[in-house]
């Protein structure tokens, strides 16, 4: 529904039911806040994991999870802890987590005073992935080579789906950094390095988490990651400093924070890193004037595991814990992910005891988290019957996962057309991430770091099984080659070579997130490269397949191979996927949403500035990555004609349209990211090279043509000056399509 094309009646009717339902929201909760105890109060600013009422260890892989009624009666009833969250060590069937949700929220509803029911909190990044069975999406960067938003909104909705139908209201997704930093260990669970293009992404998957009202039962609340700059480390480590400017900080990265908060996000979970040497968690700027001020965010900020309690023992800003509890909550933070204990309770009762810490901020803090838990409907429905949703894992599901992936592989490099393969050849397939479905979901898949075997589903295929699949087992020759980091038989892969027409090389880094990610190096493991450089040395015809965490460099062997296909994580289905590619049942349409370096020493994004262009013979030749943002082949070919602007010149109250002719000349159907970009040729901050500022994606038949069209208007034009402030100049730009260009004018 259009609100703008309802009539006057009906659009005044609207505001008032909007405005009577805010006015109910609002006087529960003060009606509430007003019969709470400071210690009710701060109980609902606590999170503790699933271990602290488990019976034993819940993260203990040999032992069953089970609620222990004494310690969930304590975590509760004394301590009135208002969130939980987490899985223990792998994924568990629903009917379990339907136990442990009806459990916990039984207590909070029937036996506690105030009868507030508990915020439960998963990590559901690319699907349900703590609940087995579930649908495993690809990871936010192949969604986002997708460039497709639709689809990408229908995997959160499928996601929502089965996270609710899991028992679960409260998912810890979408990731909002940008992958600007290569190296860093989470750049698998970004939206690539553009502003824009994340922002749009978010926005399609946060809908379709949410919906129009996230009370309803097919929904969840979505939490924003990691609010703000925290992919861009200065040495590419997970969790260490940050040096940034509060420009660049506004231009950039907190964009797509800013889009998703607009677009009804309630809930935030903020930066571990420190920026310019304050943690986030102790910056009032970032988190109340910046967050809460200026973007008017409603809902409440959460932090990382053990955040506050880092600020005392890792950043040395505060000398104790209490201290910490103190510095944090008064900079802005609503709920403290604890998570193993509650002496954040403590600490903060103690706090406010001694007017360290106001009681306005508590019953700010409170008045944000209970606004979340009535706006999910949880003080009616707590948690849902399991039955009411029949469509968990279907074949729908299955289904919509697959289209998701299959749009997400980006064929980079495809040498005198070598793809798609006959099917009546015979291939060797080799490598690290042949035979495994581990490197084609990821972390956050089942377990943490995504590399235990044993959790995986039966019926999903690696690489391998599905290209026997789709040639027959009896065309296919499999030799492990190597594992991730260690040589295995490269020798008898060579040697089986001699008896293929093709060599499929399916190179691999380990599943990793977080700490046990950083990397020390972006270049490929040395025994997969050599693999390549082996199998080379036989002159077959190589084709190479990367499923990868981030863009780990292949220089060294990217001329010795044929073709090059970028498979990122792409889920489940994503072996289906890549095999259906290679021998051309489907159409590759994915682009990179990212720049893929060529070197160690050069991570240039593709939005550089032009004094980056200087090479070492002052020339301007100096920009030269593997791969550039945007890049994608086609087993079809598109030609783009008639750059047409309606107008040479515009006000800063006009728009002008942008249109374009987009032809399929090839001998196939396709699809084809239509990709606009603006240059500001002259400004008080130097330009970028070009800046995305559209895109859209079309299907076409063989020889079918079509325009597409887009509108730019002034504030696509702006930028953050010097003094932090968004700002549009007047002046030249240039409109850049596929080669293409035109220019304009912004005239004052």
């Amino acid at each position: 529904m259009n609100i703008k094309t309802l009539p006057l009646a009906l659009l005044c009717l609207f505001y008032i039911t909007s405005s009577a339902q805010q006015n109910t929201t609002e006087a529960k909760i003060d009606k509430l806040i007003s019969q709470m105890t400071l210690a009710e109060k701060v109980g609902q600013m606590t999170q503790v994991t699933l271990d602290v009422v488990a019976k034993g260890k819940a993260f203990d892989d040999n032992k069953t999870m089970e609620i222990d009624p004494a310690k969930l009666d304590s975590i509760l009833l004394k301590y009135h802890v208002g969130s939980i969250l987490n899985t223990g060590t792998y994924a568990i069937p629903r009917e379990r987590w339907h136990d442990i949700i009806s459990k916990i929220q039984k207590v909070a509803t029937e036996k506690t005073r105030m009868k507030i029911p508990v915020l439960y909190g998963i990590d559901a990044i690319h699907g349900a992935t703590y609940t087995a069975g579930s649908t495993i999406f690809p990871q936010e960067l192949a969604m986002a080579a997708t460039w497709n938003p639709a689809l990408i909104e229908k995997a959160g909705a499928i996601s929502a789906y089965e996270v609710r139908a899991s028992g679960i209201p409260w998912n810890f997704s979408p990731v909002l950094d940008l992958g600007r930093q290569p190296l860093w260990s989470r750049f698998f669970e970004t939206f690539g390095e553009d502003p824009y293009l994340a922002s749009q992404m978010g926005k399609a998957i946060i809908h379709g988490y949410q919906g129009d009202d996230f009370s309803n039962p097919e929904k969840v609340a979505a939490c924003l990651k990691h609010y703000v700059g925290y992919s861009n480390s200065t040495s590419g480590k997970d969790r260490t400093p940050i040096l940034m400017p509060e420009r660049l900080l506004r231009e950039y990265y907190l964009v797509p924070f800013a889009e998703a908060i607009k677009n009804g996000a309630m809930t935030v979970m903020v930066n571990s890193s420190e920026i310019n040497g304050t943690p986030v968690h102790a910056d009032y700027h970032i988190v109340t004037e910046i967050l809460k001020q200026e973007l008017n965010f409603q809902g409440f900020a959460v932090t990382d595991w053990e955040d506050i309690i880092m600020l005392y023992t890792v950043h040395n800003v505060a000398a104790n814990y209490k201290d910490a509890v103190a510095l944090s909550i008064n900079a802005g933070i609503d709920m403290s992910m604890t998570p193993l204990d509650v002496d954040f309770c403590k600490y903060l009762i103690e706090n406010v005891n001694e007017g360290k810490v106001p009681m306005s901020r508590i019953d700010d803090a409170v008045r944000r988290i209970l606004r979340v838990k009535i706006k999910l409907g949880l003080f009616e429905h707590p948690y849902y019957d399991a039955k009411m949703y029949p469509k968990f894992a279907s074949p729908e599901f299955a289904n919509q996962n697959y289209l998701t992936a299959l749009e997400s592989v980006t064929l980079l490099k495809n040498t005198n057309n070598i793809m798609p393969l006959a099917k009546d050849k015979k291939v060797l397939v080799t490598g690290a991430g042949a035979n495994l479905l581990n490197p084609l979901n990821g972390a956050w898949t089942y377990t943490w770091q995504g590399v235990e075997t044993k959790h995986n589903p039966k019926d999903k295929k690696t690489i391998l099984q599905a290209i026997q699949d789709e040639i027959g087992a009896d065309k296919t020759i499999y030799v492990e080659g190597t594992t991730y980091d260690k040589d295995v038989n490269t020798a008898e892969a060579v040697k089986q070579a001699q008896n293929a027409d093709y060599i499929i090389v399916c190179l691999a880094e380990k599943p990793s997130a977080e700490k046990p990610g950083d990397i020390e190096d972006l270049t490929m493991d040395r025994n997969q490269l050599n693999l390549i450089k082996e199998l080379a040395k036989t002159g077959k015809k190589i084709i190479l397949v990367l499923a990868e965490n981030r863009p780990r460099l292949i220089s060294e062997i990217e001329p010795l191979v044929d073709a090059v296909v970028m498979a990122y994580h792409p889920g489940n289905e994503g072996g289906r996927a890549i095999a259906e590619i290679l021998f051309g049942d489907a159409n590759p349409s994915g682009k990179l949403p990212f720049t893929y370096p060529r070197y160690t020493g050069s991570f240039t994004t593709y939005d550089y500035k032009k004094s980056e262009m200087r090479d070492p013979s002052f020339g301007m030749n100096a920009i030269n990555p593997q791969y550039t943002f945007g890049s994608g082949l086609s087993y079809t070919t598109f030609k783009y004609s008639d750059l047409i602007l309606d107008k040479n010149s515009i006000g800063f109250n006009d728009s002008i349209k942008v249109s374009v002719k987009v032809s399929n000349t090839g001998t196939r159907e396709g699809k084809e990211v239509v990709q606009l970009y603006v240059r500001d040729e002259v400004a008080s901050i130097t330009p970028s090279n070009k800046r995305l500022k559209g895109f859209s994606k079309v299907n076409l038949k063989a020889g079918e043509s079509t325009i597409v069209t887009f509108v730019i208007h002034p504030k696509d034009l702006a930028f953050v000056n010097a003094k932090n402030e968004w700002i549009t100049e007047a002046g030249d730009f240039t409109v850049l399509v596929d080669g293409m260009s035109k220019g304009f004018l912004l005239s004052k």
